[in-house]
């Protein structure tokens, strides 16, 4: 099964409190942090409201 490879590569301050939970949700805490989450909608759909935030691969 795919997953996502996601690595913040901007800081969250100063940003809207929405997205500061979206990055929490997906487990990144600063930057330069990685996670891999499976590629599913609801992932997917929180890597896109941050997409400004962060790098996004996708890894076998």
């Amino acid at each position: 099964m795919m997953s996502l490879k996601v690595t913040q590569i901007r800081s969250d301050i100063g940003g809207k409190p929405q997205h500061r939970e979206t990055l929490r949700s997906l487990g990144l805490k600063r930057i330069g942090h990685t996670v891999v989450k499976e590629d599913r909608p609801e992932f997917r759909g929180m890597v896109r409201a941050v997409a400004h935030l962060v790098t996004v691969e996708e890894v076998d």
